[in-house]
């Protein structure tokens, strides 16, 4: 018999769906039917923000999962985005379209080695990026996003030494921001660290006028290039409160979907990656498909689960991320 495990990894990607539904209706009565809410990251594909209750960063999620009265969550994202709806909902069912949507810089600090990181510096307060499993949640004192990492910091006390954890360029750049030395963890995404400083001095070139926007990411060479840095959040409303007409962006290409909605007028291109792809997609985000998501809500598979233990230790750092956020009116 297969494990609990194995039959959330195949899930119902074999099952057959009539070709002559229209998912787009299929979906919106599903989520009617069931009190479902369908929450949606930057980087999915543009049917599924299209069809999202609500799209936003990582912040956003977590604010719209913390105070949703749905009964179910479904998490239009990655493995880590969902867990945290779990955490901050525990009563609540939440369903993520593809179990295997999982997360390079999640990966990248196993909870095992960051314990014993962590056991090397016992005064430091420990800071994490949401970006991160529920277990290394569980074991910080304050979790953050791109959106609020550098007031966070900015809002304790200077004396006080801090870990972050797990994305290396994001601390560089808290570091850079705030004039605090920060104790790294060596975690990077995928995504981010592909961009190529010799492509984009081209794409430069031949777009003189555009605005260079990055995400704070993106390796120290490449947001030394950027006119602004920010959020996937603080990209779309810099380019809809610039004058600029042309941006190329770094940062996932799923964004620009909702930045050419919001702004008809103006050209987004997006950054070159190192390599012969001529794309920056993140390929754990976009494993979510509209079939797969039809398929989640109408079985109600494959459903996220926290252990007790992690979600009473997990909730408390997350808590206070929003706590601080509200407080500063972030």
């Amino acid at each position: 018999m297969d494990t609990f495990e194995e039959i959330q990894v195949k899930g119902f990607a074999d099952e057959y769906i009539d070709p002559s539904l229209d998912l787009f209706t299929e979906i919106e009565k599903l989520k009617k039917e069931k009190n479902a809410v369908l929450l949606a990251h930057y980087y999915q594909e543009n049917d599924i923000q299209d069809i999202a209750d609500y799209i936003g960063d990582s912040l956003g999620l977590s604010q719209q999962a913390a105070k949703t009265d749905a009964d179910i969550i479904v998490f239009a994202g990655v493995h880590f985005m969902a867990e945290t709806a779990k955490i901050l909902s525990p009563k609540k069912k939440v369903l993520l379209p593809d179990l295997k949507a999982g997360c390079s810089l999640a990966d990248s600090c196993p909870p095992h080695l960051f314990k014993k990181f962590k056991e090397q510096y016992p005064d430091h307060l420990v800071i994490t990026y949401v970006n991160c499993t529920a277990e290394l949640k569980a074991m910080s004192d304050i979790v953050c996003t791109s959106s609020n990492a550098v007031q966070i910091v900015k809002s304790l006390p200077p004396e006080q030494e801090i870990i972050f954890g797990p994305d290396r360029n994001l601390g560089k750049y808290v570091a850079k921001k705030t004039g605090r030395n920060l104790v790294l963890w060596n975690g990077a995404c995928m995504v981010h660290e592909i961009f190529s400083r010799e492509k984009i001095t081209k794409l430069k070139e031949r777009y003189p006028a555009a605005k260079f926007i990055a995400h704070p990411e993106c390796e120290d060479a490449i947001l030394e290039m950027a006119d602004y840095i920010g959020s996937t959040t603080g990209l779309l409303n810099y380019t809809s409160k610039n004058a600029a007409t042309e941006f190329i962006v770094a940062t996932e290409s799923g964004i620009l979907h909702q930045m050419e909605r919001a702004n008809p007028g103006k050209k987004f291109i997006p950054a070159p990656p190192n390599n012969t792809c001529a794309c920056n997609d993140c390929p754990h985000m976009r494993r979510n498909t509209l079939e797969k998501l039809y398929l989640c809500m109408k079985n109600e598979q494959p459903e996220i689960f926290v252990p007790e233990d992690i979600i009473v230790k997990a909730v408390k750092p997350i808590e206070r991320m929003l706590e601080i956020s509200a407080r500063l009116g972030l």
